[in-house]
């Protein structure tokens, strides 16, 4: 069976979730590898055979942490010559579309990105992508190469699938370029206690009709009740209201969660187009005839302020 490496995106050897939905998609399509790198790479070998990789490729220097991404395009790029791969799978984040496209030119070959479905095909892997703000579904396969494709968050649920997880030490030689731009310094990103927007599985996001950023924590109930990340519409963001790291949007984040409130949301384009390939959408408008509400699985006319505390008592009663 074709081999297929799989980037692995961890932190300090805690392995984030899109990399399990990744093993699990590099399974339709071959045998997954995983690409470890970093501090706590070796740690990340017994969830990664617990998700079906075979083998764990490992490496770690203080280039990865101590400089921008090449050092990181150094090692799949070893990875890749040292398996020749039917196909290169990345997690869909900044980090990651940067990563792809610097291997998918260094091996000259085509590249994917935003994904989310892939299935296997006679003359190669088929992803599924959404494009257009949403508005087409695509089906495209590279014709060149070996494929690099990146894949959204949320675009498959992990499934375990026990395999070896056998250990090797990548051998990795840094280029010149690997060391040409240095971070020269860290600010932790404060922490919410919520999931990372982008791969949460329940957003919880409020807009215009929310009014204010002092009434902003009416949302936030309702997403802590849902164990949910919390959003904002474009409108919300640039009045201040909530910060741009949480904007939902053509010009903020894609989310692609297995639920989506809209609360206080119109449905502009540019927010549809960050939110359009959520699995089930309910919005909460008091306005019948909002765009928002061509899109929805479930609608909810009326007031926020009504409607919204209701739900969360709601939700907060049945979990007991």
């Amino acid at each position: 069976m074709a081999e297929v490496l799989v980037y692995v995106d961890h932190v300090d050897g805690a392995v984030r979730k899109p990399t399990l939905e990744l093993l699990t998609l590099a399974r339709r399509i071959g045998e997954p590898v995983a690409v470890s790198l970093g501090s706590g790479a070796e740690n990340t070998a017994s969830v990664l055979a617990e998700y079906g990789a075979a083998r764990v490729l490992t490496a770690d220097a203080p280039e990865f942490a101590d400089y921008l991404v090449v050092p990181k395009v150094d090692a799949l790029q070893a990875a890749y010559e040292a398996v020749s791969p039917a196909a290169v799978l990345v997690p869909s984040s900044a980090e990651g579309k940067e990563i792809a496209a610097r291997l998918a030119v260094r091996i000259g070959s085509g590249i994917i990105t935003d994904a989310v479905d892939l299935e296997a095909g006679e003359e190669g892997p088929v992803a599924t992508q959404s494009v257009f703000a949403a508005a087409f579904t695509t089906r495209s396969r590279v014709s060149r190469g070996t494929p690099v494709i990146t894949v959204k968050p949320n675009s498959a649920t992990p499934e375990v699938a026990a395999a070896a997880g056998a250990v090797q030490v990548l051998e990795v030689s840094l280029s010149e370029q690997a060391t040409g731009t240095k971070v020269v310094s860290r600010t932790p990103r404060e922490s919410t206690g919520r999931p990372e927007l982008t791969e949460a599985a329940i957003v919880v996001s409020g807009g215009r009709g929310v009014g204010g950023a002092e009434n902003f924590p009416v949302v936030e109930a309702l997403a802590d009740s849902l164990g949910a990340a919390v959003g904002a519409s474009r409108a919300a963001v640039d009045a201040g209201w909530y910060p741009h790291t949480h904007q939902v949007g053509q010009t903020g984040k894609t989310v692609s969660p297995q639920l989506y409130i809209a609360a206080g949301i119109s449905g502009a384009i540019q927010h549809r187009a960050g939110m359009q390939t959520s699995k089930t959408i309910v919005a909460i408008n008091k306005d019948a005839e909002a765009p928002i509400f061509d899109l929805v699985d479930y609608g909810v006319v009326g007031d926020l302020f009504e409607v919204v505390p209701r739900l969360t008592e709601e939700v907060r009663a049945r979990k007991g």
